[in-house]
């Protein structure tokens, strides 16, 4: 009888059955064994009274389980539907979203466009990759997915990309990176920004202005160049010497930026024994006014060792032009009683002994050169 397909029969043995889509498969096996996909709608809906099965193995109390409407929905070839019913019941979106998308390609899914402007499968696939960015290690996945949405791919990972979590600087370089491949220049500024801000908290200077640089802000350059100062006049030593001295085009980015570069720059000549060359440099740095005026006087100061060389380094014009610094410096000061001003006042008295007497020098060796 159950070769025959008796129902009757099938159904004596129920208990070897889990399932009434078991009991359907077992049916048509026997009795149209040659049943064709379009057809099942058919027994579905009359010949095989799948729902009457259905009670018989759900108990007659129990509701359809999500997995029975998602199959009727299939017998039926509603793939909208089964979609529908999937996005419901599963508990993430990765199986719809490659449903979807294999439908799309197949030719099979009549396009759907929903009320923001984005058919099925590019939302489908835009939930799907949101979902990945929350995850630590899947972020990066999410990346591709957004890649292959052609309408809103772009919008959503440049959102996405400004809120992943940047706890190190290696997971920094990783987003900067996909930021950069994709000419993403916001979000790579921000980034770097980010973590400029980061490095300058926790005092690591070299860091903050490498970040700064790569984010080419001139502000922030110009906020961290005044920190290496600050931190130069108060150790009397430079942090960071590999990053100053590989600036190359980068100085350019901020007038501070400038004159670090060039002021480490007059240091290594100095070390150099090149006097001619540090003395030329100190000089402009004074006159091209990117020096801070509070730098002023240290600029100054390492002039003395030059001036009081026993060979003669600064011209009558440059000792002038040092003298006319020195007075601008000192020319909107008033009288002040304090022990700072003590240790200035003895610095310009020096500075002005040291150019007085390097003028003199100068005058009766250019005297000589002229008479000879």
């Amino acid at each position: 009888q159950i070769l025959l397909g008796d129902e009757d029969a099938i159904l004596e043995k129920k208990e070897l059955m889990t399932t009434w889509y078991h009991f359907l498969v077992t049916r048509l096996l026997y009795s149209h064994p040659t049943v064709k996909p379009m057809e099942l709608r058919f027994y579905a809906q009359a010949g095989a009274r799948i729902p009457a099965r259905m009670d018989l193995f759900l108990g007659g109390e129990s509701s359809p389980e999500p997995l029975d409407t998602i199959l009727m929905a299939a017998f039926e070839f509603e793939i909208h539907q089964v979609i529908k019913e999937c996005s419901i019941a599963l508990s993430n979106w990765w199986f719809v979203a490659h449903l979807t998308d294999l439908l799309d390609h197949c030719k099979l899914l009549q396009s759907h466009n929903l009320y923001f402007g984005s058919n099925m499968r590019e939302f489908l696939l835009l939930e799907y990759a949101s979902g990945l960015f929350s995850h630590h290690s899947l972020w990066q996945l999410g990346v591709d997915y957004f890649d292959h949405c052609p309408q809103y791919g772009r919008v959503y990972l440049e959102l996405h990309m400004e809120r992943v979590p940047l706890p190190t600087e290696q997971k920094a370089l990783k987003v900067l990176r996909i930021c950069e491949q994709r000419q993403m220049h916001e979000q790579v500024r921000s980034i770097c920004k980010i973590m400029a801000m980061k490095a300058l908290r926790n005092n690591r200077l070299g860091s903050a202005l490498s970040w700064s640089i790569r984010a080419k802000d001139a502000a922030f350059a110009t906020l961290i160049s005044d920190r290496f100062l600050k931190d130069y006049c108060e150790r009397g030593c430079f942090s960071d010497l590999d990053l100053i001295d590989n600036l190359g085009p980068s100085m350019l980015l901020s007038d501070r930026l400038t004159f670090l570069g060039k002021y480490r720059e007059f240091h290594r000549l100095y070390g150099e024994k090149r006097f001619g060359e540090a003395a030329r440099l100190l000089l402009t740095l004074m006159t091209a006014h990117i020096a801070p005026c509070s730098f002023w006087m240290t600029l100054l100061t390492d002039a003395l060792p030059l001036l009081e060389q026993k060979e003669v380094i600064f011209s009558a014009e440059q000792t002038y032009e040092l003298m006319r610094c020195l007075e601008d410096l000192t020319a909107g000061k008033g009288d002040q009683k304090c022990q700072e001003d003590d240790v200035e006042t003895m610095k310009v008295e020096m500075l002005r002994l040291a150019l007085a007497r390097n003028l003199a020098r100068v005058i009766v060796r250019e005297g000589t050169l002229d008479g000879s």
